[in-house]
């Protein structure tokens, strides 16, 4: 591991463009980090591609680091806001695609899944979507698909019975297709 000065003497390096910095870098933490997140998601590539991001994102935040903490902490910090990041949205996708008929599905994955920049586009759908639907219904959806609440925990917030929270999912996510098939 490196001390205080290693590491401030590394991000100065790397800040002018230093490759042999980042290298050094990258091969101390990415087995670390990589492992970090497979644990996480179980899912070997996803990891893979997840690491990639926080070091991309590590460059990027680099002018920005203050050494408020050591780099392991910082790329740890970077991995799990990615995870948790990714983590929300798998669930996100999750809920739309269980609530949808099939044959709608095919013709999202067609039309959207394919190219990167449309996943995004359905992103951007999928918020505009929760955003246009009332109040109980965005809360208890993010409960339940973003934050992962199981019915239990979330009747209990809601102070309503088990089935009227069952209820109210249901009545949410036939109304977040409505909303969804609207939408261009």
């Amino acid at each position: 591991m490196l001390n205080g000065e290693e590491e401030k003497t590394l991000v100065q390096k790397i800040i002018h463009k230093d490759e042999k910095a980042l290298l050094t870098i990258y091969r101390l933490y990415k087995k670390s980090i990589h492992n970090f997140i497979y644990r996480k998601l179980k899912d070997y590539h996803t990891a893979e591609e997840i690491t990639q991001d926080v070091f991309l994102d590590f460059i990027e935040a680099l002018r920005d680091f203050r050494f408020q903490s050591s780099i392991k902490t910082f790329l740890y910090s970077i991995a799990r806001n990615k995870t948790i990041d990714f983590i929300r949205k798998k669930k996100l996708k999750k809920i739309l695609f269980s609530a949808l008929p099939p044959y709608f599905i095919e013709g999202l994955k067609t039309i959207f899944i394919d190219e990167e920049l449309e996943k995004k586009e359905l992103s951007k759908k999928i918020k505009e979507t929760l955003e246009m639907l009332p109040n109980d219904y965005q809360f208890v959806l993010r409960l339940k698909y973003m934050e992962g609440e199981k019915v239990n925990n979330i009747a209990k917030k809601l102070a309503l019975g088990f089935k009227a929270t069952e209820s109210l999912l249901f009545r949410a996510r036939k109304a977040f297709i409505k909303v969804f098939e609207t939408l261009p």
